[in-house]
């Protein structure tokens, strides 16, 4: 029973009990109290009324008659005492009562008749010095009276309260009742499973946020093995080339000057694997919030100018024409110089990749309205405006043009947007006037720059 009202039923149950047994209360308290009120008044009026009907008793000249109505009165426990010159017949009728009747007036009071709480009704007798006084005593227990004759009324409205809680937490805990087996079925890996779409406008909300989860959790599920297919993709191709020369040389297949180049090969093919697991890396650590970061003041001039330098040499004969593009005087930000040459680097090795030989690669900076902004185009293939809007997810452009042009792991576009964010910036994928594709990194002031 105890494990029973933990449950959202059992406390539904138990709130509209007790709500039921208030409302109980309280309409007895109310209902009570009004009952005993129109009783007396119903027993003040009809002693009013026997008053009259008392007058005419004693003007009446027939004693049989005025017997009669005396004892009738009597069996209602009604009294009767007749004033004469201001003189009761009897003794205990208030002062006040006596002066009234004496003086003409008609009495409809409760008061105490000999030491008893009575309602009294009095008139005076036309045509002589007299009146009549009629008095009833206050029926004792009233209140209980009344009670025992709603008790059942009352007990049907609270059974009837606890039974309308059941059926109210029933219709309110199914909707939660179907979202936590749901919850239970995703998290044991169906994430084929949905909730129909009915009853109260939060339930409906509800079903529609698991079903939502259920479908993000699907399609993210479905990403992750296309990257990991990707990446192992990634994985093998240097190492086959790597496992492919260390046999060779084993073998002795490869000797003397082949050696050389063979070495030459697995060595830049280490390089490409070792470039691989550092952005696996640092995407794991970005996404995990404690990538280390050193903010500092760097001028975007300088850091472009030098990364230009480092660039043209790979831009051999057979490479691209690089060239630089800088204002006259320096663009100084707050940010992590390493983290920004991170992210050039990377934005070239893709142009490098694609973009033909001859072909412009440009590197380009100029003061924002809130920071410096550097860009990167070429004259590569670009992308289409479909490519624009999945550029920066990992692995989404790998997986649309495997087969049809060279493609990277898929890592470098998510690493350079994570790492722009965090540092407060702003990275965008767009077309280049050169043809091809254009990066724009907007790098803000301190006061925007999210610190580690």
């Amino acid at each position: 029973m105890r494990d029973f009202f933990r449950t959202l039923t059992g406390r539904a149950v138990l709130v509209t009990a007790a709500t039921a047994v208030v409302s109980v209360i309280v309409t007895a308290l109310v209902a009570i109290p009004v009952a005993v009120r129109s009783v007396n008044a119903q027993v003040r009026d009809e002693l009013v009324e026997k008053s009259a009907l008392a007058v005419e008793l004693l003007t009446d000249q027939r004693p049989a008659a005025r017997e009669k109505i005396a004892n009738r009165l009597r069996q209602d426990d009604i009294e009767i005492y007749l004033i004469r010159r201001g003189v009761p017949d009897r003794r205990g009728l208030p002062n006040r009562v006596i002066t009234q009747v004496s003086g003409g007036g008609l009495v409809n009071i409760r008061g105490r008749v000999g030491g008893r709480p009575s309602f009294i009704a009095g008139r005076p007798l036309p045509g002589v010095d007299a009146g009549v006084v009629l008095t009833r005593p206050v029926a004792s227990g009233l209140a209980l009276k009344v009670l025992g004759g709603v008790w059942w009324a009352l007990l049907a409205g609270l059974l009837g309260g606890i039974l309308a809680g059941a059926l109210l937490a029933r219709f309110v805990t199914r909707p939660i009742e179907l979202a936590a087996a749901a919850a239970g079925r995703l998290a044991d890996g169906d994430r084929s499973v949905r909730i129909a779409r009915r009853g109260p406008a939060e339930a409906v909300r509800l079903a529609e946020a698991v079903n939502l989860l259920a479908e993000a959790l699907q399609t993210s599920e479905g990403r992750e093995r296309d990257f990991l297919l990707s990446v192992s993709h990634e994985l093998r191709t240097p190492l086959a080339t790597i496992r492919g020369y260390a046999e060779a040389l084993a073998d002795g297949v490869v000797v003397e000057d082949g050696a050389v180049r063979a070495g030459a090969t697995m060595l830049a093919e280490a390089d490409r694997l070792d470039r691989l697991i550092s952005d696996l890396l640092v995407l794991s650590r970005l996404e995990a919030a404690d990538l280390p970061l050193d903010v500092v003041a760097v001028d975007l001039v300088a850091l472009v100018e030098e990364a230009g330098r480092a660039w043209s040499a790979r831009c051999a004969a057979d490479g691209p024409s690089l060239s630089v593009e800088l204002p006259a005087g320096p663009v100084i930000v707050e940010t992590d110089p390493g983290r920004i040459r991170q992210v050039l680097d990377g934005l070239c090795e893709n142009a490098l990749r694609v973009v033909p030989a001859g072909a412009p690669l440009v590197l380009a900076v100029r003061a924002g309205e809130s920071g410096g902004v550097v860009e990167v185009r070429d004259g590569g293939p670009g992308f289409t405006d479909d490519d624009l809007a999945v550029a920066f997810e990992r692995g989404a452009l790998n997986r649309r043009y495997r087969g049809l042009r060279k493609v990277g792991s898929g890592l470098g576009l998510a690493l350079a947007a994570r790492l722009v964010g965090r540092l407060g910036g702003r990275i965008e994928a767009g077309h280049a006037p050169e043809g091809g594709a254009m990066f724009t990194v907007e790098l803000p002031h301190r006061t925007r720059t999210i610190a580690a």
